[in-house]
């Protein structure tokens, strides 16, 4: 597929129809229990891979997108805040989808739905491996079979992570925008309109200060999982039809190890998050997101399964803190040079 009209802007990216991805740094969840979701510690950078062809390895080159640069076990989630139109957004982990547990695929599918439906969706944190839940996303090398892909396919041939966006038909865009405006019309004339402010992302707190060579062959970075965590994946209420038959746009997203980010791109990475406990004394927020208007699609059977990493790579001894009840809050009821695409 080429002209995806892929964009960055900052560390944001943005698809075609208005989709804006960006990837937050987290605290790395117990993987026994459920929890709250965690704080948001400040975006991953974000390159182009076209921006560094002596440096990528050949295979990157050739699937083209972006790279970012993550530490082992780290875990991250992807934040859809000012995302501007309806839009469907398939989430892959290794070319496996991040919702359905089914292979990625250039066609939506309602049966099982393997997207979500933004910005009905304001964020997702993990694979959907249960009810009302996700299990975390978090960073693990490939070769070991501790990835999503490695444990739902039995290979680990991709890694990294993969969108792709499908936008409304002209005909329900057009409706869309029109409600749109009839609403806005009548908060204008209502008494003391306005509008109502938006739902803070938990990605909304800064990010922590930042403390060559020729290709080689890349320490390839893949998708496995935490803890889980209670968040809904929102079943779609359009009809089908209202959606495109095609894609618009569509990223590969390489996982860089921090020592191969810094001889790809000459930059430092962002340092290692200090330990969990740390950051729950200093109290940062926590949060508990309910929408009881919302429907929950089912947990995918292929993710149900998907063990967590410290199954396959064993203790790490981090110090854990419960987040205290006053820390956990509610949340309630396009410049840029353009990212290649290429063959994956």
């Amino acid at each position: 597929m080429s002209g995806t009209g892929v964009r960055i802007d900052g560390n944001t990216l943005r698809l075609p129809g208005g989709v804006a991805v960006r990837f937050i740094r987290t605290l790395r969840l117990p993987e026994q229990g459920t929890h709250p979701l965690p704080p948001g510690l400040g975006e991953f950078p974000v390159r182009r891979v076209a921006d560094f062809p002596d440096t990528v390895p050949d295979s990157w080159r050739a699937r083209g997108g972006v790279l970012l640069p993550v530490y082992l076990r780290e875990a991250m989630w992807l934040s859809f805040g000012g995302s501007a139109e309806p839009a469907a957004l398939q989430v892959g982990a290794g070319k496996v989808c991040a919702v359905s547990g089914r292979p990625w695929s250039d066609r939506l599918s309602r049966d099982p739905q393997n997207y979500v439906v933004l910005p009905r969706q304001p964020w997702l944190d993990g694979i959907n491996s249960g009810t009302g839940t996700v299990r975390q996303f978090v960073a693990v090398p490939l070769g070991l079979g501790a990835t999503v892909e490695g444990q739902v396919t039995g290979e680990e041939v991709f890694g990294g992570v993969q969108l792709q966006s499908f936008p409304l038909t002209e005909a329900a865009l057009g409706e869309w925008r029109a409600a749109r405006r009839r609403l806005a019309e009548r908060a204008r004339r209502a008494p003391g309109g306005g509008v109502t402010p938006a739902m803070p992302a938990p990605g909304a707190l800064p990010a922590p200060a930042a403390p060559a060579g020729a290709p080689r062959a890349a320490a390839a970075m893949g998708l496995g999982v935490g803890g889980s965590m209670r968040q809904e994946v929102y079943r779609d209420e359009r009809p089908a039809a209202d959606w495109a038959g095609r894609p618009a746009g569509r990223v590969f997203v390489h996982l860089v190890t921090p020592p191969q980010w810094r001889r790809i791109t000459g930059e430092e990475p962002p340092p290692s998050p200090v330990d969990r406990a740390a950051y729950t004394r200093a109290g940062l927020p926590w949060y508990d997101y309910y929408d009881q208007d919302g429907d929950d699609l089912a947990p995918a059977p292929e993710l149900e399964g998907v063990k967590p990493v410290g199954d396959w790579l064993g203790d790490d001894h981090e110090s854990w803190q419960q987040p205290a009840p006053p820390q956990v809050r509610p949340l309630g009821d396009t410049p840029g040079q353009p990212v290649p695409d290429g063959d994956w």
